[in-house]
């Protein structure tokens, strides 16, 4: 018997021609905000229109950064695929102060444990993280987002891209009705 390799379901919604990707980072607050326009911006420029494709970006200066993109791609992995992946990042979204420093190095979280980061997202989101975050398969899917960002020119978050094209005109602070202006023709 050999066991099926593990793969990341793809964080993807619409089926559209036209491809807009959002580069995020779980803890960053204008990532939270951009993320939380998502199922708007499906809904009005429709998904026979557009197809959104969420991307990690794992930035240093948010301390567990690495920690919550892995625990995001293992929920992926697991029976529920993107429809997990999607509660971790809105459950940390809603939460970021418990998974965040205070100015990026100092409070209460500097005493906090990997292991406790996890437990924190399986509480808030029900998924069980703890065995799926130690999938073997997630070094490979870490490391494709990596990669996917820093061949595209991307660094910071959120960082938006249509059709594989940087837009430096879109930003988080935005209304969707001017994503959907811009994006379907």
């Amino acid at each position: 018997m050999t066991d099926t390799p593990r793969i990341a379901d793809p964080m993807e919604w619409g089926k559209g021609a036209r491809v807009f990707e959002v580069f995020l980072e779980p803890t960053c607050p204008f990532s939270v905000r951009a993320l939380g326009k998502i199922d708007r911006l499906v809904e009005l420029a429709g998904p026979e229109n557009i197809t959104v494709r969420l991307r990690l970006l794992s930035q240093p200066w948010h301390m567990y950064s690495g920690v919550i993109v892995r625990c995001v791609l293992a929920a992926s992995m697991l029976e529920g695929g993107r429809k997990n992946a999607r509660s971790v990042l809105d459950e940390v979204g809603a939460h970021r102060e418990e998974f965040e420093f205070e100015a990026h190095c100092r409070g209460p979280n500097m005493d906090v444990t990997p292991r406790q980061i996890i437990a924190r997202i399986e509480e808030y989101c029900g998924i069980p993280l703890a065995a799926a975050f130690e999938f073997p398969e997630l070094e490979a899917a870490v490391k494709w987002q990596a990669k996917y960002a820093r061949q595209n020119g991307i660094h910071v978050s959120p960082t938006f891209m249509i059709d594989g094209l940087i837009q430096p005109d879109i930003a988080s602070g935005d209304a969707v009705e001017d994503w959907v202006a811009k994006l379907v023709r």
